[in-house]
């Protein structure tokens, strides 16, 4: 079993070149979010993601809710991968699919609960792959994903099991603790951010030692 490893929050060339060395299969970059670490501007991104060699993928991290909006973001980006992370309607996935036909869709589920996996019949028909985050969508304080915070990996487990899709997992996963996730949840691949960075900056020592955990963990598996 490979498990696919997403770093994310990159923000700088060196950022992803040292990505890149560490073995990275994707590289996430955030653009504007209401909460998180990690965003940049949008030029920059497209900087960026325009440098990163074939066969990786290219995440663009998008806050925006409709369908034509989420387009134009990709116009901008350039990209090979849109991941939405809120809970959007179903039916604005459709206009993304019509203007970027090429670009690989991703829903971001917030796991809150035994209640996640009730999303999987919502999206399944219009996206690639389902990533399972640790953020809070509703209320006055939204938060979508950069939280550093681990959920119930039970449920987890189960939305995986239940998918017709792959599922990367987020949420608070460390070279401590990824090993674990792996064996628990058993997901496609897995996505970090802080747990691989020091100071806000990506570390390479933790990133490393990161590629390690996982590299083990599907040597057990």
């Amino acid at each position: 079993m490979r498990i696919r490893v997403k770093i994310c929050c990159i923000s700088s060339h060196e950022e992803a070149e040292m990505a890149i060395a560490a073995g990275a299969d994707a590289l996430g970059f955030v653009a504007a979010m209401p909460s998180g670490p990690g965003p940049v501007e949008d030029g920059l991104i497209r900087a960026m993601a325009a440098r990163v060699p074939p066969p990786l993928a290219t995440f663009l991290l998008t806050s925006r809710m409709t369908g034509p909006e989420i387009a134009d973001h990709l116009d901008v980006c350039g990209v090979s991968t849109v991941q939405v992370v809120d809970h959007v309607d179903p039916a604005e996935w459709a206009p993304i699919a019509a203007r970027h036909p090429a670009v690989r869709r991703v829903q971001v589920i917030h796991v809150e609960g035994p209640e996640a996996l009730d999303l999987i019949p919502r999206y399944a028909a219009h996206v690639h792959a389902f990533l399972l985050d640790s953020g809070k969508p509703g209320g006055t304080m939204r938060e979508l994903g950069g939280t550093g915070r681990t959920h119930d990996w039970q449920v987890s487990r189960a939305f995986v099991a239940a998918s017709p899709l792959p599922v990367f997992l987020a949420g608070g996963l460390t070279p401590a603790n990824v090993g674990e996730a792996i064996a628990t949840v058993r997901p496609f691949g897995v996505d970090l951010c802080s747990g691989v960075r020091t100071d806000g900056q990506l570390d390479a020592a933790k990133l490393s030692a990161f590629m390690a955990a996982v590299r083990a963990a599907e040597g057990a598996g």
